[in-house]
């Protein structure tokens, strides 16, 4: 949920998805990407991680981000831990830490041995959120890993998007909010769509909070080339 403070506003983005999709480095290249203060966000401190000695996350990775467009903006970004043992904790994190969910971006590790393990998170996130993903929270993903051998499909998942009403057809009022799939490499030397994947969400979840008071926008002050263009 947005939240005011100070005249400053706070939206909370979570990057979700299974064990080792590669959550935490995307947070990591996010920050490297962003620290010298020439793109539209920029970290306002250090991040914050809580992991093993193994550098599998324990509970949770956070980095706050501010506008550097609209310097009272701010983004609460967090990554949670990707154990199924841990899903306690992904509830607490994606539900009730510092403030609800604003935004969500779904990471996917591609590589082919891992779809059902993939399809499984991505019910467990429609199950946390109450079935409120696009609706309410709008959604993009992350085809991660990339630059691997043997990986998913884009349009293989836009099937499982499909199959978990996640994706809307042309001439549905949600059409224009279907999740943006990027195919990412969160390697800082090798990136792909990191900064874009984020810029992307950031802006969602700031037209629904402006446009739809907190739902998909269907006011026709959004236009679709206001909406699809980044």
């Amino acid at each position: 949920m947005v939240q005011h403070k100070d005249g400053n506003v706070y939206l909370k983005i979570v990057y979700y998805g299974m064990g080792g999709s590669g959550k935490t480095t995307i947070l990591e290249t996010l920050y490297q990407l962003t620290k010298d203060g020439k793109r539209e966000i920029m970290p306002v401190h250090e991040l914050q991680k809580i992991d093993r000695t193994s550098g599998t996350t324990l509970y949770f990775d956070r980095g706050l981000f501010q506008s550097t467009q609209k310097n009272k903006v701010f983004y609460r970004v967090y990554t949670v831990a990707g154990q199924k043992s841990f899903a306690p904790l992904r509830i607490k994190v994606f539900g009730n830490l510092e403030a609800e969910t604003d935004a969500v971006v779904f990471v996917v590790d591609s590589q082919i041995k891992f779809f059902e393990d993939n399809i499984e998170f991505l019910q467990e996130l429609k199950n946390i959120t109450n079935n409120k993903l696009i609706k309410k929270i709008p959604i993009v993903l992350m085809l991660n890993k990339q630059d691997l051998k043997d990986i998913i499909n884009e349009n293989d998942f836009i099937q499982i998007l499909k199959q978990e009403n996640l994706w809307y057809e042309p001439g549905h009022e949600l059409y224009i909010w279907n999740p943006l799939i990027y195919k990412t490499c969160a390697l800082f030397d090798q990136e792909k769509d990191i900064y874009r994947s984020f810029y992307e969400i950031a802006r969602r979840a700031g037209l629904y909070h402006i446009y739809g008071d907190g739902e998909a926008p269907t006011n026709k002050k959004v236009t679709d080339s206001s909406i699809v263009n980044s």
